[in-house]
């Protein structure tokens, strides 16, 4: 093993207000002029998808840094009675709380799924944090108020575990059967990616975190308005609920086998006010750095200055 790759596995953590972030750090020193960079994965995925961006970017000069969200891995919540909310506002909050306590006043963030939504509802509330942006995806920022209004049929057809988290038999599923469960959702939104049942088994221990199916649960019953969130995020979900624009330098990446998102529907580029460009990948899914880590740590470093 590498310097580099010891590095990227080095297990480090820290304190925010709310959780302890469990984090890995790969690449050289912090410097003004290269901001770090900080990778953000999505559900049902963890910090083991950016394992070759992160050696790209290190190679580059760059310093990355790998948070396990709310409700995976190693990272746990501070406190016994904390709700264990999965709403897109506590997302963008624990980013830029994991920000402050290492000390980053600004970052280059990039993410798809969850990270994609939590660096999107970042870059958008509190702009002069963010240096740029890299969303797979594209916007993603919840509407929630519209939440209830029927999309076509077969974008419809790819939600249905959303539909099955909200209910009860839902909960029980994910909780019984969260590897098979989520190991098919990897393999149904990464249609030609024959690496996904492996590459699976190397992120399937962060599921297995204690709070992971209620984060889950919450998260996919707030966006439809089914549920509350946690008071202490209201004022930021009433920011987002205007889906306010981006203005840092942005790249989005559409994968053209998103197997729950249609490429169509990725880009949303009318949010992004500053720079930005879009850039297709044929033949990638959802699951857009790892499974195509060389596009997604070019579309980092081809970010302006």
């Amino acid at each position: 093993m590498t310097a580099t790759a010891e590095e990227a596995y080095e297990l480090h953590r820290v304190a925010t207000p709310v959780l302890e972030i469990a984090y890995h750090r790969t690449g050289g020193r912090r410097r003004e002029t290269d901001p770090p960079v900080i990778l953000l994965h999505g559900f049902p995925y963890d910090v083991r998808a950016y394992d070759e961006v992160a050696r790209l970017l290190a190679e580059a000069g760059r310093e990355v840094l790998t948070p396990y969200l709310r409700g995976y891995g190693p990272t746990r919540f501070l406190a016994d009675d904390s709700p264990r909310s999965g709403q897109q506002a506590a997302l963008a909050q624990d980013l830029v709380e994991f920000m402050d306590a290492l000390g980053i006043e600004r970052a280059v963030v990039a993410g798809y799924d969850w990270g994609g939504r939590a660096a999107c509802a970042a870059a958008a509330l509190w702009p002069e944090r963010i240096h740029g942006l890299v969303a797979a995806g594209g916007y993603t920022v919840q509407d929630i108020a519209r939440a209830a209004e029927p999309a076509a049929p077969e974008a419809e057809r790819n939600l249905w575990y959303q539909y099955y988290f909200h209910s009860e038999r839902g909960r029980q599923g994910l909780e019984r059967n969260r590897e098979e469960l989520c190991g098919l959702l990897w393999r149904l939104w990464s249609p030609t990616w024959p690496q996904a049942r492996e590459a699976f088994a190397a992120s399937a221990p962060s599921l297995h975190n204690p709070d992971f199916v209620e984060v889950t649960i919450h998260s996919y019953r707030h966006r439809f308005g089914l549920v509350e969130g946690d008071p202490r995020y209201q004022e930021l979900e009433d920011a987002l609920a205007g889906r306010p624009p981006v203005v840092a330098p942005t790249m989005v990446l559409v994968g053209e086998e998103n197997g729950v998102i249609p490429a169509a529907d990725q880009t949303g580029t009318e949010r992004f006010t500053g720079p930005c460009e879009v850039r297709t990948l044929p033949g990638v899914g959802h699951n857009v750095p790892q499974e195509a880590p060389e596009a997604f740590a070019s579309a980092i470093l081809d970010l302006p200055v």
